[in-house]
């Protein structure tokens, strides 16, 4: 629970400045295009943590690893909350999306500390906060500026960073049970392609994690426009209401995780990209019902983490002691899908409305399910209706798992 908080209100930083946009524009006098770059800079930043920052956990005592990068992060909360340009605000938000990126050294710390037989168990109770984190950033940001400004929403976090990071020291062990790798930092680096060269399940489960991530976004980055014209009219506070809803997906998280140590990620994987391709019926009435929304939203957001949740767990598994380049290397895929989501669903609502958006999100549901049905059945997925047991040696073409 401790991580699931802690990666929760560390991923938050990267969401509260999408309803501040408006107000941080006026308070610094940013031109729109600038007040664009605040969002695209801080997913910058993140991207460039995940390659950059996160395979760190593979060499470094994780423990003072975390505790480093969450007070460097309390840095980069205070440098947003006091900047008096529009420079300085715009070189914090691109550090604290940097630094953001603890929570998947979180999530790879968390997995290596669980035992194999439970491990989806854990990663899937971490992810739930996770979820929760980015789902209700927006509306926690929304009440904290309303009641005392946006620059209240990052000196609260900030505070709030600086207790966890004192906890986590604390109470963390220094290492997790995979080994330390003695990798130089470049050689480590270039260790996190050569893995996604050679590992067939580590580039599908990634690009299920783009395709979900690129549907994710694609809702959550458009859904605002519909829903603030006629017939409904909603306001910023009812709209990021929203978030609670889609927290339901933290749900998803912890069973997915339970079906994974039983074997049954492949029939999970099948089942939640189904509901994902469904999700898109009710959302397409969006503008006629509120209620076709809630629906649209609660299946869209169980399928995405249950999908999430078993592509971390999966990949983990084959090589624990590079858990951290495994995760950080996936985590680039769903950076990757977030965005392709958020600029193709916003142009293509100006273009030709809700009813294309709901189209293209669609049409990345359907991709994920075709390339789902084209690979359960043969050497690319390496997953079975069994726990699995990772192997040392690489597995010959006809074999699809090992035991040891």
């Amino acid at each position: 629970m401790l991580f699931a908080v802690a990666c929760g209100a560390a991923v938050a930083n990267v969401y509260f400045a999408q309803p501040l946009l408006v107000t941080m524009g006026h308070d610094l006098a940013m031109s729109p295009a600038l007040v664009g770059g605040v969002v695209t800079l801080t997913h910058v930043g993140y991207g460039l943590g995940l390659f950059f920052l996160v395979p760190l956990g593979d060499v470094a005592d994780r423990r003072r690893l975390v505790a480093a990068q969450l007070l460097l992060l309390v840095a980069a909360l205070a440098v947003v909350a006091t900047a008096r340009t529009a420079a300085v605000l715009l070189a914090g938000m691109a550090a604290m999306g940097l630094l953001a990126v603890v929570t998947q050294t979180l999530v790879a710390f968390a997995a290596s500390l669980a035992p194999p037989a439970e491990r989806g168990r854990v990663v899937g109770l971490v992810t739930s906060g996770v979820v929760i984190g980015i789902l209700l950033a927006r509306t926690v940001s929304g009440l904290l500026a309303d009641l005392a400004g946006w620059r209240s929403v990052y000196l609260a976090s900030a505070s709030l960073t600086a207790l966890l990071a004192l906890v986590l020291y604390r109470v963390l062990p220094r290492r997790g049970d995979a080994p330390p790798t003695t990798l130089r930092y470049g050689r480590l680096l270039r260790s996190t392609i050569t893995l996604f060269a050679r590992e067939r399940l580590l580039r599908l489960r990634a690009l299920f994690g783009l395709l979900i991530f690129a549907a994710f976004s694609t809702l959550w980055s458009s859904v605002a426009l519909p829903l603030s014209e006629a017939p409904h009219f909603l306001s910023h506070s009812m709209i990021g209401a929203l978030g609670l809803i889609g927290a339901v997906g933290a749900l998803a998280a912890t069973v997915a995780g339970r079906l994974n140590d039983r074997g049954l990620s492949q029939r999970t994987t099948g089942i939640a990209l189904t509901l994902l391709a469904i999700s898109w019926l009710p959302l397409s009435f969006t503008r006629d019902s509120l209620w076709s929304l809630v629906i649209g939203v609660i299946l869209l957001d169980l399928a995405v983490q249950a999908v999430h949740v078993t592509n971390q767990t999966l990949i983990y598994a084959l090589h624990p002691d590079a858990g951290s380049r495994l995760i950080g290397g996936y985590m680039v895929f769903y950076s990757i899908g977030s965005a392709t989501g958020a600029i193709a669903a916003t142009a293509l609502y100006t273009a030709a409305g809700w009813g294309a958006v709901c189209a293209l999100g669609a049409s990345f549901s359907c991709l994920g399910l075709v390339l789902w049905a084209f690979t359960r059945g043969g050497v690319l997925d390496l997953t079975a209706e069994e726990p699995l047991t990772p192997c040392e040696a690489p597995l010959s073409p006809d074999r699809r798992r090992c035991r040891t």
